[in-house]
């Protein structure tokens, strides 16, 4: 932490962070959907809830922000969950054959 502060570096190292941690959130809406489908929705509102939580108490103002982005790629994930729903229904992606739709 004290590197990043140093050379001024705390902005970059949390875009870099982010960025991550919005193209992790994609494969796991993906896998969501075709195991849970739209029931899992709660799973990231939790998620999300404790992601605020955490970013509040926190004092580090780097983790913080970046539990803040994790908070808020969570809720933007409920969101996907349910178009993934239609974008499998177009073909875009594969359908769980053991579900019914």
């Amino acid at each position: 932490m004290e590197f990043l502060s140093t050379y001024h570096l705390s902005g970059l190292f949390i875009g870099i962070c982010t960025f991550l941690i919005i193209g992790l959130f994609h494969p796991i809406v993906v896998k969501a959907e075709y195991y849970w489908g739209t029931k899992s929705w709660w799973i990231f509102l939790l998620l999300g809830i404790g992601g605020v939580i955490g970013s509040i108490y926190v004092e580090n103002i780097l983790i913080s922000s970046l539990l803040g982005v994790f908070a808020f790629s969570s809720f933007w994930t409920i969101k996907e969950i349910f178009e993934q729903v239609e974008r499998v229904k177009k073909g875009w992606f594969p359908k769980n054959p053991k579900r019914k739709y």
